[in-house]
């Protein structure tokens, strides 16, 4: 009996010692398995596949995008900066040129107050008809002239004319002929002797 007790804690000491390498041995081997899975799904994850090719995509659209914004900035600044000033500049001269012509017909037009008018109510080859005028003109209380005159090619004229007014009172007289359906014509006093220049001339 006294050998039996004796063999029993050899035994578990044996047995003791043999379980610590098997321990190491197998967390070395799960170490190595986990390492291995890792990069395994390092190299082939794709869901990192998948995230990267949208920036790629991204990036590539952003490019293109950035060609087609800048190129027709690119082009559109060149002529703001050299165009438009030249093109204006050519603008501006016809400009003044034409408001100094203006200004000079304007002036010229612009009549003195210091010169006389005729108002040229008809012009007849037939001087029945002037004489009818003229009495029609008189009934309305109007005093109108008759002037003959021989016009080149046209043969002897009779004009009835009114006035001579000052250029207001010939616009309010040719306002009363207007309504009266009696059209006249503003005929220039050229000089106090009576040489006139018509315009128009209603022959």
């Amino acid at each position: 009996m006294a050998r039996d007790y004796k063999s029993r804690p050899s035994e578990k000491k044996k047995s003791g010692r043999s379980i610590w390498p098997g321990i190491l041995i197998g967390v070395l081997v799960g170490l190595a398995v986990a390492v291995a899975v890792a990069v395994w799904l390092g190299r082939n994850n794709p869901f990192s596949s998948r995230e990267q090719a949208p920036e790629h995509e991204s990036a590539t659209k952003s490019s293109k995008s950035g060609k087609q914004i800048v190129d027709p900035l690119a082009n559109a600044t060149a002529p703001d900066g050299t165009d438009k000033p030249r093109f204006d500049f050519y603008k501006i001269l016809p400009g003044n040129e034409t408001g100094v012509a203006n200004q000079q017909t304007k002036q010229a037009q612009t009549p003195k107050a210091d010169e006389l008018y005729y108002l040229q109510a008809g012009a007849f080859p037939n001087p029945e008809d002037a004489d009818n005028l003229k009495a029609r003109l008189a009934l309305m209380g109007f005093e109108a002239s008759i002037q003959t005159v021989d016009i080149p090619n046209k043969g002897i004229w009779h004009r009835v004319r009114l006035g001579p007014y000052k250029m207001d009172e010939a616009n309010k007289t040719r306002d009363s002929l207007t309504q009266n359906n009696i059209p006249a014509t503003l005929v220039k006093v050229k000089n106090q002797n009576e040489t006139i220049q018509s315009k128009p001339n209603q022959d």
